[in-house]
C-alpha cells in the first residue's frame, strides 16, 4: 500500500514536471498600453517571417516574440513608427510589409492580379466567340433539313408519358 502510493506520488510529480517544462514564457508586455498600443498597430502592418499568411501581431512563433519585443525597445528609444517601420524593411525587405510600396521591384506585386484578371476575360471572350462561330456553321442547309424532318416523319411514334 505505501509502494503504491509512492509510485502515484512520484507519478504526479513526474507529470507536474514534464508539464512545467513544456510551458513557455509569457510574452512580455508594456507597462503602458498607449505604447502597447503603438506596438499592435506596427505589428499588424508587418508579415510574420515564419507563419507568411499572419502579421507579427496575430503570431505566436518565436521570430513573431522577438520582433514585437525589439519594437518595444524601438519605442522606448523615442523612434517614430514609419522610422521603425523603416528599419524593419531595411532589414528584411518589402517582403516583411503586408502592404509593400509600389516601386519597380513590387510593380508585379500590385498589377499581376489585374493583368491576370485582363489576360483571363479576354481569353474567355475569345474562346466564347469561337465556339459561336463554330456552332453557327453547323447549320443545316436546305436538303439536310428536308432529309431530317422526313426522317422524324417516318420514325414510329412513342406514345409512353415521358
Amino acid at each position: 500500500m505505501i509502494r503504491n502510493c509512492i509510485s502515484l506520488l512520484a507519478a504526479f510529480a513526474l507529470s507536474l514536471g514534464m508539464m512545467t517544462a513544456q510551458a513557455r514564457e509569457a510574452t512580455p508586455m508594456a507597462e503602458n498600453p498607449a505604447i502597447e498600443k503603438r506596438v499592435l498597430a506596427i505589428t499588424t502592418e508587418l508579415r510574420c517571417l515564419v507563419c507568411q499568411n499572419q502579421s507579427i501581431a496575430d503570431s505566436h512563433a518565436d521570430l513573431a516574440n522577438d520582433f514585437r519585443r525589439e519594437i518595444r525597445l524601438l519605442i522606448a528609444e523615442g523612434k517614430s513608427d514609419q522610422q521603425i517601420l523603416d528599419y524593419m524593411v531595411e532589414r528584411y525587405g518589402d517582403f516583411v510589409r503586408y502592404k509593400p510600396p509600389l516601386k519597380g521591384t513590387t510593380i508585379l506585386l500590385w498589377l499581376g492580379p489585374a493583368a491576370l484578371l485582363i489576360l483571363g476575360l479576354t481569353l474567355l471572350v475569345r474562346f466564347l466567340r469561337r465556339r459561336n462561330q463554330m456552332l453557327g456553321d453547323t447549320a443545316l442547309s436546305a436538303e439536310e433539313q428536308k432529309a431530317a424532318e422526313a426522317l422524324l416523319d417516318t420514325a414510329p411514334q412513342d406514345k409512353t408519358p415521358q
